[in-house]
């Protein structure tokens, strides 16, 4: 053995002790690193959140609010889920109309018309082959937090194509008054259309859980239940003018109507007061004529109630020679001789 290998002084070298450090450092480094692992799991969770523990991917326990001691992956994997009695809100896209359908509606003319994926983006049909826009908002609670967390990222795509498929039968059930407020004129004929409004969000969410409940039945639950749904309906633009513009002839004719009406009831006025001013002039000169009639008639009239001959013989012969003085001829005829008869219009 050297002398220089002997020599203690060479044990304080500077390469041994960085090579020391070093060799520290990264044990040091390799404890915190076991540490960090150890603990990774060990978290506090929010009053918000619950967490659900997998042991090796089974659902080993459900932790809610507090300090969770788990162990590290892969041993066990803690997932956070919202609260038992969190609810989320969820927009459904796929009811809205595409940003490429309302690109071409800017650029769309007779020309160069929509394709039918585009032109009924966003559209549903009614029973009454209306068209209608929803915007749905969908609320929802956890109930199943292992189905939930087994679906993961398929949860929120399934949801929106159950919302859709229960939307698009939902507004082909019904007409479009009972969706919205289309036509305001038939808002009084039909008293049961706003009471049917009121209820398509409850049918709408009875429609999804009931289709949730079909896909738990089959072992594919999403874990979810739906508390509310916000539903505002709108018509097309193109759809809203032709409504509006309807509404402007509806109210046109009505007021056409109303001034046919008046001036029928002033036309209607002024002949019963012509025709009772007639009645009342044409009842005046009756009156007037039987006056006159009576007047005249008088006379013959008290003759006629006389019952003695000879007064009558005497009336006669004082009133004949007057009578018989103001006529130019006079013709007599014999009742009782027919030798010579007087036939009117035969020449004398």
């Amino acid at each position: 053995m050297s002398e220089a290998s002997k020599d203690p002084d060479n044990l304080d070298s500077p390469w041994i002790q960085a090579g020391r450090l070093t060799f520290l450092a990264l044990y040091a480094v390799t404890v915190l690193a076991a540490l960090a692992w150890v603990f990774s799991n060990v978290r506090q969770i929010d009053p918000q959140n619950r967490a659900v523990v997998l042991h090796f991917g089974a659902l080993d326990r459900i932790q809610n609010a507090g300090l969770l001691l788990a162990w590290p992956r892969p041993f066990e994997q803690v997932v956070l889920l919202p609260a038992a009695d969190r609810v989320i809100e969820r927009r459904v896209e796929n009811l809205l109309r595409s940003d490429a359908a309302i690109q071409a509606d800017r650029v769309a003319s007779l020309a160069t018309p929509l394709s039918d994926a585009l032109a009924g983006s966003g559209y549903l049909l009614t029973g009454d082959a209306g068209v209608v826009q929803l915007d749905v908002r969908v609320f929802y609670k956890v109930t199943e937090p292992y189905a939930f967390v087994l679906q993961g990222d398929h949860v929120l795509p399934a949801l929106d194509r159950l919302v859709t498929r229960s939307a698009v039968a939902l507004t082909a059930a019904r007409d479009l008054d009972t969706i919205l407020v289309a036509r305001p004129e038939l808002i009084g004929a039909d008293n049961q259309a706003a009471e049917r409004r009121e209820r398509l969000r409850g049918d709408l969410v009875q429609g999804i859980n009931q289709r949730l409940v079909d896909l738990a039945s089959t072992g594919l639950g999403l874990g979810i239940e739906v508390t509310r749904v916000d539903v505002q309906s709108s018509l097309p633009s193109p759809a809203v003018n032709a409504f509006n513009a309807v509404l402007t002839a509806s109210q046109q004719a009505d007021k056409a109507v109303a001034n046919a009406r008046t001036d029928a009831e002033k036309l209607t006025q002024g002949a019963t007061q012509d025709a009772d001013r007639l009645v009342q002039v044409a009842h005046a000169q009756a009156s007037e004529r039987l006056a006159n009639a009576q007047a005249q008639t008088a006379t013959v009239a008290s003759l006629a109630q006389v019952k003695d001959p000879g007064l009558l013989l005497r009336l006669y012969r004082e009133r004949l020679p007057k009578i018989l003085g103001q006529a130019g001829s006079v013709t007599t005829v014999d009742p009782k001789d027919d030798s010579r008869l007087i036939i009117q219009g035969a020449e004398q």
